[in-house]
């Protein structure tokens, strides 16, 4: 047989923005072999037949924004992202558990604290994490930026202040390194200690290494708050600067009073491109964003990796109590636009069993039943967890999500690991289940925000295009056979903020690398996914 697998009848969405059309999709081996109008191809001459009538054909969607790091390290098959349509994830926001070794002291130490199982798997290089996946196995392609965090980490540890000369070279080094081993750029956070501490002028030197490689510098603003505005010419200015693509992480405005700003942002943005700027962003299709409950404090309280002892002790906490709930007035933090008694806020992270009945209760209710103001309790939550406290903050309006996704610029990301909903026990942000199907569901099929067609776009070609991928992210003849099948009367997320372990539906067959990892909805097992890797892998 000339063809492993056929799909007939779909209507096929390739991925350019082109409207769909009815045609057959054949593979073989890891690629697609042609692609044909409908009816052109002999059923006979391939091993599978895939009747497909009434379900569109897509490429694989890939996720810029994953956090599936820790996941892939004991369950591979990435359930709820395979069930949304991911076929590739990007990894890196923040850190990445390489490059190990200068200051670091642990490859696998939260930012946050002790939050998650040490590891130790002799890695040292970027290449040696990727490695280790290959061989391990992943449903899904995988690749990474380099963690910002962690290239500032290695130079200079937690220290806040600005890097030395040896410092910064320090910095371009494993930057460059990081690079030659496959990763597509720098990933920054920089809401984050340790790279909260990173002063412009570091992570424009940092970033034209990037730029040396053909890479792309992709960050978590300074200020999605009082300071958006500001933060996005910051942005702006380092590409410019750094010669460099630029890519923005989660585009949003939060709190609001600060909702009327993403209409200038878009004119910023806009304008920059006009100048010759290469700059772009990403989006997850919801209202409430997920971090830690730790950002509700002052950046310098996890200078030198003391948050918790910094809480802990009695003149250090009612110093950050004062800051807390009276910031000093060139004092940005995620929270400074915000309700002031933060009633925005949600957490859900909670481990130990005397503070799981708090799951779901907005803060000031937790405080009311403690008998404590906001901020005392969110210090005494974090001294008793001894984590960050994953947490839910209802921080945008659904009128700018609108906006935001029609702009041609904008690709879709989940800011989301892959799980199994077997077994758990805590709440997750929804999107970790349904950031894709929504889109198609909600903003596709039922509100006509946008047309299928620049959706899928927005999935595909536009993550592939950005990343230098240029053999995924289309159905084209000789790409990878990264491929979805789904019915678009159906396709729709069902997880919730009080229910969100609950997989999507709609999204029937999933291939990767020619291999079916979702069939009729329901995942093989198979473990076919492979390493991706940056423009300037040596």
């Amino acid at each position: 047989m000339p063809y492993d697998v056929l799909i007939t009848g779909a209507r096929v969405v390739d991925g350019t923005g082109n409207p769909w059309f009815y045609g057959d999709v054949a593979l073989t081996g890891d690629r697609i072999a042609v692609i044909a109008p409908a009816g052109r191809i002999d059923p006979g001459t391939a091993a599978e037949v895939v009747t497909a009538e009434g379900m569109v054909v897509c490429p694989g969607f890939i996720d810029i924004q994953s956090h599936s790091l820790m996941p892939f390290l004991t369950d591979g098959r990435a359930l709820s992202k395979v069930t949304q349509g991911v076929t590739t994830e990007i990894m890196g926001e923040l850190w990445t558990p390489v490059p190990f070794g200068g200051k670091r002291v642990s490859p696998f130490g939260s930012i946050f604290g002790d939050e998650e199982k040490e590891h130790d798997y002799g890695w040292t290089r970027f290449r040696d994490w990727l490695d280790f996946l290959s061989g391990r196995g992943v449903s899904v392609n995988f690749g990474s930026f380099v963690g910002g965090a962690t290239v500032r980490e290695y130079a200079k540890g937690w220290e806040m202040g600005d890097p030395t000369p040896d410092e910064l070279e320090t910095m371009r080094r494993v930057t460059a390194e990081a690079m030659e081993d496959g990763a597509f750029g720098v990933a920054t956070a920089l809401i984050y200690p340790p790279n909260s501490y990173s002063p412009n002028f570091e992570l424009t030197e940092v970033a034209r290494v990037v730029g040396d490689y053909r890479g792309v510098y992709i960050t978590h603003i300074r200020s999605e708050g009082d300071l958006l505005l500001e933060s996005i010419d910051e942005t702006i200015a380092l590409g410019r600067e750094a010669n460099v693509a630029v890519e923005v992480y989660h585009l949003k405005a939060t709190g609001k009073r600060n909702w009327p700003k993403m209409q200038k942002v878009i004119e910023k943005i806009d304008a920059a491109r006009a100048e010759g700027i290469d700059i772009a962003a990403d989006m997850y299709p919801y209202i409430g964003s997920g971090t830690g409950l730790s950002v509700l404090f002052p950046y310098w309280v996890s200078e030198g990796g003391r948050f918790f002892e910094n809480l802990r002790d009695p003149a250090t906490r009612a110093r950050i109590h004062d800051e807390m709930v009276d910031p000093l007035p060139d004092a940005e933090s995620l929270e400074s636009a915000y309700s002031p008694n933060r009633d925005h806020v949600m957490p859900i992270g909670f481990r130990r069993p005397e503070n799981r009945q708090y799951i779901g209760l907005r803060l000031p209710d937790i405080a009311a039943q403690r008998e404590q103001d906001w901020a005392d309790a969110a210090i005494d939550l974090l001294i008793s967890e001894q984590q960050r406290i994953s947490t839910i903050y209802f921080s945008m309006t659904e009128d700018n999500l609108k906006l935001q996704i029609q702009q041609p610029w904008i690709k879709i990301s989940t800011d989301a690991g892959g799980i199994d909903p077997a077994g758990q026990e805590n709440p997750v942000h929804p999107r970790a289940y349904g950031t894709y199907t929504r889109v198609l569901g909600k903003y596709v099929r039922e509100e006509k925000v946008l047309p299928p067609e620049d959706a899928v776009r927005k999935m595909t070609s536009a993550v592939a295009d950005r990343l230098s991928l240029r053999d995924r992210g289309l159905l084209r003849t000789g790409s990878y056979a990264d491929v979805v099948l789904f019915d678009p009367n159906t396709v729709t997320d069902n997880a919730t903020f009080t229910e969100p372990h609950q997989l999507s539906t709609g999204i029937r067959d999933v291939w990767v690398n020619g291999q079916r990892v979702l069939r009729d909805g329901q995942h093989t097992n198979a473990l076919p996914g492979r390493a991706v890797y940056g423009p300037g892998k040596s």
